[in-house]
């Protein structure tokens, strides 16, 4: 008698429960924790709650419509997958599995620069739609390319994470002394770099990692280093990391293509607005002048609805499906894009929406 295996976790607290049990305590705690007292990781997830979806009934939602025009391209929903660095730490293919589970499923796949396999590795695993996330080095010659390098390799857009000018103080990962940065986990995309290369074959008793450190984080990024990267690259260009209205302004006026409205998962600044939060103020200011982009704490097909009605376009997904790399690599991954979907097909029925664009703030009321 053979025993079947256990179904695929449902419920998100039960994939994380699942992953948890997959992955060493370290590895987990990266994966789960935020920085600090983790105020802003919980906060992202109260922001939720404090919103909730006013119906509208006796509408036809028979034809409903979740299909969204990003970057140009149309896709089946409106998630994308959310740049996560060196996901090999939780399973072993890593990027390239994740990579092919969302080309499958005709989403997005954001590839973060500090990877586990490069940007070319991963680009020839899928022939779906990919973006690069940039963390901007403190080097001109390497920031171009990179940006280079993610043009050449069939990539439609730059990402530019600009709240990580530093590492967030994470205190779980300082308690379990584990970084999987300082452990080489992260650094494909500059071992296949030329410009770093040549970097490294010019100074004498140089480490890898020690030179990698000196220029990965870029205190002093600018609005002119975002001005600099748009001459020398013609695809489009995102910024992941605002919360405030005053920078959705100035991302707006600098011609800037789209906007990623994140706090990081609550990862950086602890004590920071949660990203929900954030939305109305910034939809508001920028209207429909820029592309918004929602991340951080989405976990259902309801917490979608109410950040598209709040402003957002499309929205990206970050530890969900992490969880169900761990659980079971690229099929984990695409099962929790698929549960995702539907549920959202279903709340978006439930509210009495027959399309995605019919989403409006008087669908959310908050208390």
């Amino acid at each position: 008698m053979t025993v079947s295996a256990k179904p695929f976790p449902v419920q998100f607290e039960r994939l994380e429960e699942v992953a948890k049990q997959k992955m060493a305590k370290e590895v987990f705690d990266y994966a789960q924790s935020g920085a600090g007292a983790e105020e802003t990781l919980r906060t992202n997830r109260k922001a939720f709650e404090k919103w909730k979806i006013v119906p509208r009934f006796l509408s036809d939602v028979s034809t409903l419509s979740t299909k969204v025009l990003l970057n140009r391209c149309e896709y089946e929903a409106p998630i994308m997958l959310a740049p996560i660095g060196m996901q090999g730490i939780v399973h072993e293919e890593g990027e390239l599995a994740t990579a092919r589970a969302a080309a499958k499923e005709n989403l997005p796949f954001l590839s973060s620069t500090v990877s586990s396999f490069s940007m070319e590795e991963i680009a020839s695993e899928s022939n779906g739609p990919r973006w690069f996330q940039l963390y901007y080095p403190n080097d001109p010659a390497l920031a171009k390319s990179l940006v280079d390098r993610a043009e050449n390799a069939g990539y439609s857009a730059i990402v530019i994470t600009i709240d990580t000018v530093m590492l967030g103080f994470r205190e779980r990962d300082r308690e379990n002394r584990y970084s999987p940065f300082l452990l080489g986990k992260g650094i494909a995309n500059y071992e296949a770099d030329p410009v770093f290369s040549e970097r490294m074959s010019l100074i004498d008793n140089a480490t890898f990692l020690d030179e990698m450190k000196k220029v990965f984080y870029k205190p002093t990024l600018s609005w002119d280093d975002i001005a600099y990267l748009q001459k020398i690259t013609s695809l489009p260009i995102y910024l992941k990391g605002i919360v405030s209205a005053e920078d959705a302004r100035k991302a707006a006026d600098y011609g800037i293509e789209g906007i990623v409205v994140s706090n990081h998962g609550g990862r950086q600044l602890d004590g920071c607005i949660a990203s929900l939060d954030a939305l109305p103020s910034i939809k508001k200011e920028v209207g429909n002048e820029l592309t918004i982009l929602f991340d951080s704490g989405i976990r259902r097909g309801s917490d979608i609805v109410k950040a598209l009605a709040l402003g957002a376009d499309a929205v990206l997904i970050g530890r969900p499906y992490l969880y169900g790399l761990a659980v079971d690599g690229e099929m984990g991954v695409r099962q929790v894009i698929k549960q995702l979907k539907e549920d959202l097909y279903i709340s978006l029925s439930l509210a009495g929406v027959s399309s995605i664009n019919e989403l409006h703030d008087q669908f959310v009321h908050q208390i």
